[in-house]
Parts: structure tokens; sequence; C-alpha cells
């Protein structure tokens, strides 16, 4: 049998926090406090899916109802509504979900100075030196205060994992649900996870599990018992690795912290993959408006544009360019990135992480022009008056007081954070992110 990591004195806790069906829990929130409807989308059965009008429209989220009629996310929405004729299917607000979660992100950060946000809905909380003050049971108390807390202030419910390493503390996060807190220690691995399917385990995907079950390997136990170099034979280096978190180990730095630039950047974890090139440069615009609109409100430029791909096989790429010219406008870094995203993009691989980033800031930097920008010159006034009537607008009236028409029948919402507003018979609603609980403003 296999070898556990020997316990040591913890020199932290870390908890991680995953917010229960993210999208659908949000726009629940969003429907029930906001817009007063008095039917709950969680209680009944709903999913939140793409265009059910198009065949590639899929479950994004699901309720727990819906859970029982086998209704699986990432399904087909037609093959979801032929299990449950009386779907109630809610379109996805991509908007609102980042207000929802800069709203949660702001709460774990009362509790930590590091605060480590791996995706839209889900984060780690690092403590450290706590251990000279709190035991597990102290710890235990203090994640329930964070999680009801959470659910008491913004609506909507999380798990929370503790552990004393990031792995640990997610496997963790998704044992039980919704509303739950759980430990995984390394004294409690092999009771507490060893016995879960290996397609529990993280990194361990269907092309993965189904090699394991040929090896007669189901069970995380049976994975972390197995022989080394029968599993690196027939897995290779990601074999070893997933043994390896089996056995209780530890994420790589690489895959908790996401690269940091020396710049402005956002990034984002679609709920789906991304399969067309058309949907990444929605999202990549998307995210150009909140880089643009950070660079223009600080009073700064950038000379160098990057563009982050994260694959369903957790495989990162980057690319980067430089620019002939400083800029702080939308369009030009929409272009840039573009024009990096043509030279990444491979059809065959499905990406589920983006993300557009800036470096080489300058302050008071001043354009250089070249024979051929001067005739560009009248085309980048208008772009840079046009960017900032639009800061004065989302500043005064909220973020979508404005917004492109492109993001008009897109699956794709605009992303620039702030209040999401919702245009009905003329009446603006909004969601209220200074700590207080999703509500009419």
């Amino acid at each position: 049998m296999a070898d556990l990591p020997v316990p040591v004195r913890m020199s932290r806790y870390i908890f991680h926090i995953d917010v229960n069906s993210a999208f659908l829990s949000w726009s629940a929130a969003y429907r029930v406090e906001v817009l007063g409807e008095k039917e709950d989308i969680r209680q009944i059965p709903s999913i939140v899916g793409g265009d059910q009008e198009k065949r590639h429209g899929i479950v994004l989220a699901k309720s727990t109802p819906a859970k029982k009629f086998g209704i699986q996310t990432g399904e087909p929405v037609v093959a979801a509504k032929r299990k449950c004729p009386g779907l109630v299917i809610v379109p996805p607000d991509y908007g609102l979900y980042v207000t929802c979660s800069r709203a949660f992100i702001k709460i774990l950060q009362e509790y930590s100075d590091q605060v480590i946000q791996y995706s839209i809905d889900e984060a780690w909380v690092v403590f450290e030196g706590f251990e000279k003050l709190y035991g597990r049971d102290q710890m235990v108390t203090l994640a329930y205060e964070l999680k009801d807390r959470i659910r008491d202030e913004l609506g909507f419910t999380v798990n929370v994992g503790i552990s004393d390493n990031f792995l640990l503390a997610k496997t963790a996060g998704d044992f039980s649900k919704p509303d739950k807190v759980h430990t995984l220690f390394p004294d409690e691995i092999e009771q507490k996870m060893w016995p879960l399917p290996v397609s529990d385990l993280f990194l361990c995907g269907r092309s993965t599990m189904e090699k394991l079950y040929r090896l007669g390997i189901r069970t995380i136990g049976e994975l972390a018992c197995a022989q080394e170099g029968m599993i690196h034979a027939h897995l290779k280096k990601h074999g070893q690795t997933i043994q390896r978190f089996a056995r209780g180990g530890d994420l790589d730095p690489d895959m908790i912290f996401h690269e940091e630039n020396k710049g402005y950047g956002n990034s984002l974890t679609a709920p789906v993959d991304i399969v067309t090139e058309e949907y990444a440069r929605h999202l990549l615009l998307s995210l150009s408006e909140t880089v643009g609109a950070r660079l223009r409100s600080d009073g700064v430029m950038i000379g160098v544009v990057s563009v982050h791909l994260t694959t369903c096989e957790f495989q990162r790429m980057n690319k980067q360019m430089q620019l002939d010219s400083p800029t702080n406008t939308t369009e030009e870094i929409y272009e840039a990135a573009c024009q990096i995203l043509k030279k990444m993009w491979n059809a065959k691989i499905p990406v589920r992480q983006i993300g557009v980033h800036t470096s080489k800031v300058q302050e008071d930097a001043a354009r250089q022009y070249s024979i051929f920008d001067m005739m560009k010159d009248d085309k980048r006034e208008k772009l840079e008056q046009l960017d900032r009537t639009i800061d004065r607008i989302r500043e005064r009236y909220g973020e979508d007081a404005v917004f492109r028409a492109s993001f008009l029948k897109s699956n794709v919402s605009h992303m620039s954070g702030g209040l999401n507003k919702e245009r009905r018979s003329g009446v603006t609603l909004g969601i209220d992110v200074e700590g207080e609980k999703v509500r009419n403003l």
C-alpha cells in the first residue's frame, strides 16, 4: 500500500470556497431580490442555458430538482427539455455573474489578505499564522461563519473545504452540497478521499478515467496504491501527476496562481468550452473593455498586449504583441488581441479560460506617430473621445447604461463589471455589490 504524506505541523490553513451552482444561483437571487419574482428557480426544475433555438445551446447550470430528471451540465438544451418538458430555461447573464463574483470575493478579502481567485465562482483563502491561535475546530467554526455570511448578505450559498494544502481543500469543497463545510487533512485522506471514484480527482478527465478503468482502477485509493511504473507506462507524465494528487500531494504553483503581468489584465473561465474563434473574439472584446476602462481611469497607457489561453487539458498558451504606439483605447487593445488570437487559435483544442493582459505601462505617454499613423490620427482621436464619453456615462449611470451592439444578440454579455442592468419597458434595474444582499435599488 502506498504511504500517505507524513503529517507535519501545519503552518497554514486553506479554505476553498465554491459557489453552489453559481450561474443558476446568481440568476435566481437576482430574479427574486431585484425583479421581485415569487418563484425561486432553485426550487423548481430549471437550467441556465444557451440559445435554445440553436443546436449548440447547452446546459450551463442546473437546479437540484432538474438534476433528479437526469439533466447534466453540458448536454444540449433540447435533450434536457425532452427529459423534463416543463423545464424552466433562463438565459445566461455574464455581466450579472461578474458583479456577483466581485461581491463574493470582496467578502473573502475581509477575512484574509491572501485571496486567490481561481475562477469566476471559486477561490482559495489562505490563513497563515492562525495555527498558533486556532485549532481545526476553531477554523471550522470560522468557515461556517463565512459561509453563512455569504448566504445572508448576498443571497446565494457556497461550499467551504478546509485543509493545509490547496488540492485537498478543493477536493473537500466538492464533497456533498449545497451550503456545507468539509475538512480533508492528510490524516483524513484514506477515510474520506480514497473511497471516491477516480473521476472525482482533479484533472482526471473522461479519457484518463477510461484508461484507468481498463487497468482495473476505479477509486482514488486504488490509483494511490497502484504501481508507479504501471501508471507511468500507460498515462505518462499526466499519470504521475494525478497519482501524486491521489496520495495527497499539492497542486503545482502554476496551477494555482495565474501568471501575473506587470500591468493591467483580466481573464475569465468560460462556463462551456470555447470552440469557435467567433465566441473567443466576443470574450476578448468584453475583456478589452474592462482593461481599457481601468487604464483610462488610472490615466496610463500600455505598450504591450498579450492573450492567455488555458485548454481543457490545463495546457497554457500565451503570446504577446508590441504596439507601435502606447494606447489605452478599447478598440486598439481589442484589435491587437484579435491579431494575437488568430496566430494562437486551434479549432481542434477546446479552451476553457481566456485572458487579455497588458504591460509596459507608461504614465503621461505620448503617441509616437509614423507617416502612416498620421493618416489614422483622426480615427484615434475619435476613439479616445468615444471611450472617454462612454466612461463618463457608465460612471454616472451604471456600467450597462451603454453597451456595444455586438453584445445585443450574442450569448456574451457586456462584462466590464459594476452594475448589471436589465432593460424592461424603460425600467432600469440593478444589483448592489457594495457588500449588500442582492436587492432592488
